[in-house]
């Protein structure tokens, strides 16, 4: 049975950020249901012990009823571990390395790449996710509606931003933008360096 991970970081540790109540309430609440479902969609299936990623990369092994709900729900819960993971506040430094070489050589500057981040996030209508995914050597810049994954779609993720409302309307309301800005303060660069030369 997948089980979902407990926080490496306290509810308020993304503070002023995304407060307690977003991250309990989105942690606990709702990436726990895509978890509940996930394993209940697989129960008594060939892809009943194997791991999200597998799931995600092999889901014509299920029954075409419901591929599209475990799509969801197994990306659901895939999305968000990866999500939770990227703004760990422990052991945080400032982008380097060959991430940022990459990054400069894809985009022209971090702040560009952050500018065009932002820029793609605000373009998701309704619920969905904006990626900074690899594909062979370059870097891309890509959205996802809904709960899909991009490894459904063969990339290598590096991070994402979760840009459903549930993620952030407590502290922005409607202020998307606002949002994605000031989310990258919270990117744990430690970590997306070493997702970057995985």
């Amino acid at each position: 049975m997948l089980e979902l991970k407990k926080l490496e970081y306290n509810y308020d540790a993304l503070e002023p950020i995304i407060n307690k109540e977003t991250v309990s309430f989105h942690h606990d609440k709702h990436h726990q249901a895509y978890y509940d479902n996930t394993n209940n969609l697989i129960k008594n299936t060939s892809l009943e012990d194997k791991s999200l990623e597998y799931i995600l990369t092999h889901l014509d092994e299920v029954d075409e009823s419901i591929r599209t709900k475990l799509k969801n729900n197994a990306g659901g819960s895939y999305n968000h571990d990866l999500y939770w993971n990227i703004m760990n506040p422990v052991n945080k430094k400032e982008i380097h390395g060959e991430l940022s070489e990459a990054i400069n050589n894809n985009f022209g500057s971090f702040e560009e790449f952050k500018e065009r981040f932002v820029e793609e996030g605000l373009k998701v209508f309704g619920s969905g996710w904006v990626w900074l995914v690899k594909e062979n050597d370059n870097l891309k810049i890509i959205t996802t509606s809904n709960q899909d994954s991009p490894i459904t779609l063969g990339f290598k993720i590096i991070f994402g931003n979760d840009v459903w409302e549930h993620a952030y309307y407590l502290n922005y309301q409607n202020k998307r933008k606002e949002y994605l800005e000031k989310w990258f303060d919270l990117v744990n660069w430690t970590i997306a360096e070493e997702l970057f030369k995985k």
